[in-house]
């Protein structure tokens, strides 16, 4: 298993009237999370596609259970529970600083050859990178 961490401040434009969390938001922090997933094991999405793999949301599964709300500092954690094949899929869980949980969620995502436009395996350099932590 592979889990990374970051700490997020939420931003007033990320909240709704009630100055909760837009719950749209939270997608873009799971992209957050897997971006900064991946940048931690040393490969930055934009090197995955300059090198001709693109990985595009295929599911997205999101629990609420309290509200972010305005200047909160949350920590949003992701991980990998299992090594991929051609799809990645994600755990997310964000927590605010009394650690409490406020919100999970899955992401399923492919990988896919920019130039074939079809799904592929995950890419060696990757697998090799995660394989000592399975």
């Amino acid at each position: 298993m592979i889990t990374h961490s970051i700490t997020i401040r939420v931003r007033y434009s990320e909240t709704d009237q009630m100055k909760y969390v837009y719950y749209g938001n939270y997608a873009q922090y799971f992209e957050i999370g897997r971006a900064e997933w991946l940048r931690n094991l040393g490969i930055s999405y934009k090197s995955l596609e300059d090198s001709g793999i693109m990985l595009p949301v295929i599911d997205l599964h999101i629990k609420y259970l309290k509200p972010a709300t305005y200047d909160d500092l949350i920590t949003l954690t992701s991980k990998v529970t299992k090594l991929p094949s051609a799809k990645i899929t994600f755990e997310h869980s964000i927590y605010n600083t009394a650690q409490e949980l406020l919100t999970t969620g899955e992401s399923s995502l492919v990988f896919i050859d920019i130039k074939k436009n079809k799904p592929t395996r995950v890419p060696k350099a990757i697998l090799e990178l995660m394989k000592p932590y399975f």
